[in-house]
């Protein structure tokens, strides 16, 4: 459902000249959100939700649904509407729905106002790749979130970080202060919305990731079959695979085990040589790693359970 708002023209007539009459329209500040919603499958959710934002006045402009049943099944939506001063009536807006909509239908649901960006922190250790083509995205506005500074448990890529003007903050970590090492990136991190591990070679604790529920990405490379340890490429080529591939998903306490968000595979023969494996393999990283990021600074993942639901 919508409304529409009009727009008053103001239009000054000269009685002295024949210069045809000119009309200034004054805009009106728009604001859009973004509402996701998980729920219990039941008759009534999109109008119920659609009556309130109309009510408000408000603009649906985009509404993303899937049920995992045709009855019974778990409801999710993602729904973005546009409402003019939304952001000085926000907090009354979200107590509203929580207590006549939310409440109703048992919802688990946030509302984020798209006018705030995501802060988004970034680790990383020797492997450049994922790192550079996220600050490249940011850089030419092709992410949309605000990146705030990179931690490397390395030096080596301080002068690559700070030459698209981001701060970068050298962590180093051994197996003896680690906990130490942990803190202190908590504390740099700080504020931030998301963590991306853009091939940071380290793995995080499971005190370190309960801090950061859902709010860690990382990459790996996944194969079929999967190769663990050093080389992974050059276990992949001996091994003769046909697939190579990346993962993109959020870190919980079991290593690689968090709900994936985005994954891509590219398709090999005996022709490519190891050099060429890891270059494919790197340019699939970069690229899963980067529309992962992009979709959940855009508000269009969904987790449940161990699995996501991905409205791109």
């Amino acid at each position: 459902m919508s409304t529409t708002t009009t727009s008053t023209n103001t239009t000054s007539n000269s009685t002295t000249s024949s210069t045809p009459a000119t009309s200034t329209t004054v805009p009106t500040a728009i604001d859009t959100a973004t509402l996701l919603i998980k729920c219990r499958d039941q008759a009534g959710i999109v109008q119920a939700v659609s009556e309130f934002i109309h009510r408000y006045g408000g603009n649906i402009i985009t509404l993303d649904q899937y049920s995992t049943a045709h009855e019974g099944g778990q409801y999710f939506m993602r729904l973005e509407f546009a409402l003019a001063g939304l952001s000085a009536i926000i907090d009354n807006f979200e107590a509203s729905f929580a207590h006549t909509v939310a409440k109703r239908y048992d919802m688990a649901w946030r509302l984020h106002d798209n006018s705030i960006k995501f802060k988004v922190g970034i680790l990383v250790s020797k492997f450049d790749h994922a790192l550079l083509d996220l600050l490249w995205r940011h850089q030419r506005g092709l992410l949309d979130c605000e990146i705030t500074s990179v931690v490397s448990n390395h030096e080596d890529l301080r002068q690559a970080v700070e030459n698209f003007g981001i701060p970068f903050h050298h962590v180093p970590v051994t197996k003896d202060n680690k906990a130490e090492a942990e803190e202190q990136i908590h504390d740099l991190m700080a504020g931030n919305d998301l963590l991306v591990l853009a091939r940071y070679m380290q793995i995080l604790s499971s005190d370190f990731v309960t801090r950061w529920p859902m709010q860690i990405i990382n990459i790996h490379h996944s194969f079929l079959p999967a190769f663990v340890g050093a080389d992974p490429y050059r276990q992949a080529h001996d091994k003769g695979v046909k697939l190579i591939g990346a993962t993109a998903h959020y870190v919980t306490a079991e290593l690689d085990q968090g709900p994936i968000i985005e994954q891509d595979v590219h398709r090999v023969t005996h022709r490519q040589s190891v050099i060429e494996l890891r270059a494919i393999g790197r340019d699939i990283e970069r690229n899963v790693l980067a529309r992962a990021v992009n979709w959940h600074v855009q508000n269009r993942v969904i987790v449940a359970d161990n699995k996501t639901v991905v409205f791109n």
